[in-house]
């Protein structure tokens, strides 16, 4: 770091002091209030600060001025400095800070810079510059780094860390910049290799930037203490007879100081009673910029007592150049002269802000006691009386933080991704589990009861076989029995007696018994043979049953699926228009989608909850596989279930304006209408409003749908409707049609107006949004036509009594049918006649 005579003339005069009072603990900086909606602030004025400080006699002007007394005179407490012309004659000065040989550092940056550093952090753009002939100690002042005494730490690195101090790393950033003007070449001290970098000035603004500058982050003091190191090694000096370490450069730091403004979303959403989430969603998040200029200008020389020659004369004359055209701007400015000649210099240019501009400025002067150089200590203090004349406009700087908010919506929507991935991937596994434990099951039923069948019936078949060869084995002996019997009959016969006989034929009749109940067990086995065979059809009709149930299954999951489809698309639908929304917010177009973007989005999200969020192609491409056509002949089927599924996908390509034309061209808006007056199904109702009223967002459908009585319909499904999702479908139907100014009178005659102001029957806030909607719409063509002359009396919403339920709900909780409700009374106050 190039370090003056003064500066070591400040070291040897401070080691005899000693602190006499106790530093007293730095209170908490006070934020101003910034803009709450980005609006460029009111200036304020603000003159440019100035202090001088004189140094201490080094060692050569304590021994050649030993006989005589200093040029200058400090009166501290009058804030007042003399400028002796001779023994007996002085002229005074005032300025706003007079500070002796004797002030400490932390005194120096207490008065002059503190308050700049304030500034910045609060939003604005600050200078602080040193100003005085070389070797009076302008670097010891500003870029001192305090490494061998702590208590000698300079302006910048104490200002550094009071804005790291104050920042939250976490939400706020600090950015350095580090250049030196040599020979009107601005040269980066961070990077020596860039060493031509032009200026950028701002036409609409007149802000001054420099977009080749190395722009470094800060995150503590010592990687700060470490650039400023580094740039001054890079630094030119040179070795003159009024200073051994003479700086030939103009030195100028630029910290950039980006701040969140915290608790500006929170106070919106109490002020506008919205809930606070909605509003931290889609507004971006304010930002302060302030940006601190530490300018240390190389010392003001004469080339006759400087000794400079070869190229260190043309240095000098570069340096007086630069600081000529500094004093004739600070000239200019102090005089209200209409031309300031900026343009003379690039020192000039750069410090265009600084001086005359937005900045809040404050210059330390730095002259030396010496009577040898009291013309060039007038000249200093000249140019300080002069620089206080200077008056410049502060302005807060504020803006939107777009890179923010888009940062944190990506955050979002990966979160999103992941937890619809997440989701899906548990649905299909859930599914496969749910299939596989079904097939599980069902294996190892039909195995049960193969085996139990088959277990029975080897049991009745051996007993079968079992009973038949007794009964075969008992035949055989019985024949044998009565062969034998009659082969002794005949035999005998002579000789049988009648009592003999008797016995035999007593005998035979046993024997036929026997038989009979032998071929009676027969009959009752195969009865039992066949019951078992009934037994094993009925075990595998209720296999077939359970097949038919798991069949069943598989088609209930891919209607579940197919619905899923439908709300996927509508949710890439409501995706579109939130971008569409987020693009009009620059627009105004805020207040007039809002309603109906929350509305829908709630409805979609509900619907994706509970079908869950199964994997099929879009609706577009349903709708190219299939046809309009055929899709609109599907709300003619018979089967109730066909017709809403037809109905519903309807409903989805209405939602796209690319669709619309066509659905109406292929007659899609005649099938809805039918199916309104037509059909008792509640679900057909509601899907067939939604899609009306998607349909009624454009002027020629509105003219269309009222040229098919669709307005009575739409009244009659409102009167007859019990559900709260159906009346909002309606509602926002006819709301839409209360936005075409043709159709005023037809909406009132078809009693489309009685019907909306109907539904307010329902206690559900979102028909209630609806109703609100309709009824600002309607409003807002009345006022048109009010204000063109077309239409004179009294507003029909008075005439039909929606005043009291206006006035009734002009505090609703609800944040959407207020907003309506708000816009309404606008309308209707604009009116003019209730």
């Amino acid at each position: 770091m190039a370090t003056s005579q003064g500066a070591n003339s400040y070291r040897n005069a401070r080691t005899s002091l000693k602190p006499h009072v106790k530093s007293k603990p730095t209170q908490q900086r006070r934020n101003s209030t910034g803009s709450v909606n980005g609006k460029e602030h009111a200036a304020v004025p603000g003159r440019v600060r100035v202090a001088v400080r004189l140094r201490p006699r080094n060692a050569e002007e304590s021994v050649a001025d030993a006989d005589f007394a200093d040029c200058v005179e400090l009166q501290p407490e009058l804030k007042r400095l003399k400028l002796r012309k001779n023994n007996w004659d002085a002229d005074t000065y005032e300025f706003d800070e007079v500070l002796t040989e004797f002030s400490s550092q932390k005194r120096v940056y207490e008065v002059v810079a503190r308050p700049v550093v304030e500034s910045v952090l609060d939003g604005y753009n600050g200078t602080i510059m040193a100003y005085g002939q070389t070797g009076t100690g302008k670097t010891y002042t500003l870029g001192r780094l305090g490494e061998e005494d702590n208590a000698a730490r300079g302006i910048m690195v104490r200002a550094m860390e009071d804005i790291l101090a104050d920042v939250s790393l976490e939400t706020d950033s600090v950015s350095v910049s580090y250049l030196q003007l040599y020979m009107e070449t601005i040269q980066d001290l961070l990077d020596p290799a860039n060493d031509n970098i032009t200026i950028v000035e701002d036409p609409k603004t007149g802000d001054v930037s420099l977009p080749g500058a190395s722009l470094v982050d800060i995150r503590d003091k010592q990687s700060f203490v470490e650039l400023l190191r580094l740039g001054e090694a890079h630094r030119f000096a040179a070795n003159t007879k009024l200073n051994t370490e003479s700086s030939r450069s103009h030195a100028i730091l630029m910290v950039h100081v980006k701040r969140s403004v915290k608790g500006i979303d929170a106070a919106l959403s109490s002020e506008n009673g919205n809930h606070p989430h909605m509003v931290k969603s889609i507004k971006p998040p304010l930002v302060r910029k302030g940006k601190l200029v530490v300018v240390d200008l190389a010392g003001s020389e004469r080339i006759d007592k400087s000794g400079s020659e070869g190229h260190t004369l043309e240095e000098a004359k570069s340096i007086n150049l630069s600081l000529s055209a500094l004093g004739k701007c600070i000239n200019a400015l102090a005089e209200n002269s209409a031309h300031v000649p900026f343009r003379d210099s690039k020192l000039t240019r750069l410090l265009r802000d600084s001086f005359g501009g937005t900045a809040r400025t404050s210059l330390v002067i730095t002259i030396g006691p010496s009577p040898r150089h009291r013309g060039e200590t007038a000249s200093t203090i000249m140019f300080g009386q002069r620089a206080m004349k200077v008056e410049n406009m502060v302005k807060l700087k504020e803006e939107f933080d777009y890179k923010s908010l888009s940062r944190r919506l990506d955050i979002e929507l990966d979160k999103l991704i992941v937890e619809h991935e997440r989701q899906q991937k548990a649905f299909e596994d859930e599914i496969e589990r749910l299939s596989t434990e079904a097939q599980h099951r069902i294996s190892e039923a039909e195995r049960n009861y193969v085996d139990s069948l088959e277990k029975e019936r080897s049991k009745y078949q051996k007993d079968y076989m079992e009973s038949i060869k007794k009964l075969e084995e008992q035949f055989v002996m019985n024949q044998q029995k009565n062969e034998e019997s009659h082969m002794k009959l005949s035999g005998e016969i002579p000789r049988v007696s009648a009592e003999e006989l008797a016995d035999l034929k007593k005998m035979l009749r046993k024997e036929t018994h026997l038989r009979k109940a032998a071929e009676g067990e027969v009959n009752n086995l195969k009865i039992q043979v066949a019951e078992l065979k009934k037994s094993e059809a009925s075990r595998k009709s209720e296999i077939l049953k359970l097949h038919t149930m798991l069949e069943d299954k598989e088609r209930q999951k891919e209607k579940l699926e197919g619905e899923i489809a439908i709300l996927q698309s509508q949710l890439l639908q409501l995706s579109l228009e939130a971008d569409e929304t987020r693009q009009q917010l620059d627009r105004g177009g805020f207040e007039k989608e809002m309603g109906g973007l929350n509305s829908l989005t709630s409805q979609v999200k509900h619907q994706q909850q509970a079908s869950g969020n199964g994997e099929k192609p879009s609706i577009a491409k349903l709708f190219e596989q299939v046809g309009l056509q055929k899709i609109l002949s599907l709300l003619e089927a018979e089967d109730a279930d066909v017709r809403i599924h037809a109905v519903k996908v309807v409903a989805n390509l209405a939602a796209e304006e690319t669709n619309q034309g066509k659905i109406v061209e292929a007659g899609g808006l005649t099938s809805l209408l039918n199916l309104l007056k037509s059909s008792q199904d509640e679900t057909i109702h509601r899907v067939a409003a939604g899609a009306i009223a998607n349909l009624a967002m454009n002027e020629t459908n509105q003219e269309l749908i009222m040229a098919q009585g669709g307005i009575s319909l739409l009244s009659l499904t409102a009167a007859n409707a019990e559900d709260p999702q159906t009346l909002r479908m309606v509602a926002g139907a006819i709301a839409n049609l209360c936005g075409n100014d043709k159709l005023q009178t037809k909406l009132r005659s078809e009693g489309g107006m009685k019907a909306l102001l109907g539904m307010v029957r329902c206690r559900h806030p979102d028909v209630h949004a609806q109703v609100a909607r309709g009824i600002a719409n309607f409003a807002k063509c009345e006022s048109r036509a009010s204000s063109q002359g077309t239409k004179s009396g009294r507003s029909f919403l008075i005439e039909d009594g929606a005043l009291p339920w206006i006035v009734q709900n002009a505090n609703n909780e609800a944040a959407s049918v207020r907003r309506h409700i708000e816009l309404a009374l606008c309308h209707l106050a604009q009116h003019g006649k209730y």
